[in-house]
């Protein structure tokens, strides 16, 4: 196969093209077309084919085919296609080129090239199995997975991915000994640890990671190239500096054997201990918010943290509300100011500076052993009555 063009896809990829691979919920192989690549974006339109079988050589040896079309769930009908990142997974491969099934571009985004998970959750449907979920796959909470890394655990062989977010602390050698065929590993904190984070090489099938808002890595700590050779997604966000770029370093090349890769948000040392009570601390290098808005953001929060803090005591009396609904306008009114003539506050921000905001009480009612309804209720109502973001 040729060199990709420099300003095209790292793997060859060309429009029309067939693309297999196998899938695990399938147990055979799938196949997609390229219905589109768009250079601005770095992303392909996938278009899912109704197929499945043995491998396959070339483009012929799937017969007649069609795009996929789903009806399991709230689908209505509508195609299988979707935008991905225009880095093919290493696992997969093109076997040929077909005239275009559908012109029209798709107008859904995926995180991943999942090119026959849509089939086999159809193919349930089709069977009457409208509760099917794919039995590989564990969510946990950060108690669940407490429980499950416990000493007297047994190994969970059967799971394939993982995904455990809100994590305080994790410990990988424990994980990988009760987890050790996992394809897809996502862990999430908040300001948490992660230990051992170099026994995650000996998960050799893993195909997927994704690590966010953990630290306690090293570049000793490094997932290598070789020990776990299929990856085709690193995403790291938030991680510490040094393991972030040791990382970056030993896996860009990789890019044009198909691993994708995505790490920002690399954290010295110094930022995880001015952040450690930082609400507010995942604006810090989101896409949309200026350093400068970032930084008087914090500011303001801290003001109003520290004042809502000093009225909420032992009694509280009707005064007490209304200073409270005050506080509760001016920290809107701040944020009117900072949102200005370029909106930056969108739906997520919004949640966040209310569920800041809804912590500090929180946080006062646990030292003082008493319910602050009332309380957290005229704050709350003062900034949404004043708000415009």
């Amino acid at each position: 196969m040729s060199a990709a063009p420099s300003n095209g896809p790292p793997r060859p990829l060309n429009v029309g093209d067939i693309v297999v691979c196998r899938n695990d919920l399938l147990g055979e192989w799938s196949a997609a077309q390229i219905s589109d690549i768009d250079p601005r974006w770095k992303k392909a339109g996938v278009l899912e084919l109704d197929w499945s079988g043995p491998e396959p050589s070339t483009a012929d040896d799937l017969g007649v085919i069609k795009p996929l079309r789903l009806t399991h769930h709230s689908w209505n009908g509508q195609l299988s296609h979707t935008n991905c990142d225009w880095v093919l997974p290493r696992s997969y491969r093109v076997i040929g080129s077909m005239p275009l099934l559908h012109v029209q571009r798709a107008n859904s985004y995926a995180g991943r090239w999942r090119v026959g998970d849509q089939l086999a959750r159809q193919r349930a449907w089709d069977r009457g199995e409208h509760d099917w979920r794919d039995p590989g796959a564990l969510e946990l909470t950060p108690e669940e997975l407490d429980r499950a890394l416990a000493d007297s655990a047994p190994p969970h062989n059967e799971v394939r991915s993982l995904k455990a977010t809100g994590l305080s602390e994790v410990d990988a050698h424990r994980l990988t000994d009760i987890f050790p065929n996992l394809t897809s590993l996502t862990l999430g904190g908040s300001l948490g640890q992660l230990a051992n984070a170099g026994e995650l090489n000996r998960l050799s099938s893993l195909k997927a990671l994704f690590i966010s808002d953990l630290f306690g890595m090293t570049k000793a700590d490094c997932v290598l190239p070789d020990e776990v050779p299929d990856l085709e997604y690193l995403d790291l966000h938030s991680v510490p500096h040094e393991y972030a770029i040791a990382m970056r370093a030993l896996w860009r090349s990789q890019v044009a054997n198909g691993t994708s890769v995505d790490i920002s948000k690399a954290r010295k040392p110094e930022w995880v201990q001015e952040n450690l009570d930082n609400p507010l601390r995942d604006w810090d290098g989101r896409e949309h918010i200026t350093a400068a808005r970032f930084k008087k953001a914090v500011a303001q929060f801290k003001k109003t943290r520290r004042e809502v803090l000093a009225i909420l005591g032992p009694q509280s009396d009707e005064s007490t509300v209304a200073r409270l609904m005050d506080l509760g306008r001016e920290y809107a009114l701040a944020f009117n100011r900072l949102d200005g003539r370029s909106p930056f506050i969108e739906t997520e921000e919004r949640e966040e500076l209310f569920a800041a905001l809804n912590a500090v009480v929180t946080e006062r009612e646990q030292q003082l052993s008493r319910s602050l309804a009332a309380e957290r209720s005229a704050l709350l109502s003062a900034v949404e009555g004043a708000r415009n973001w």
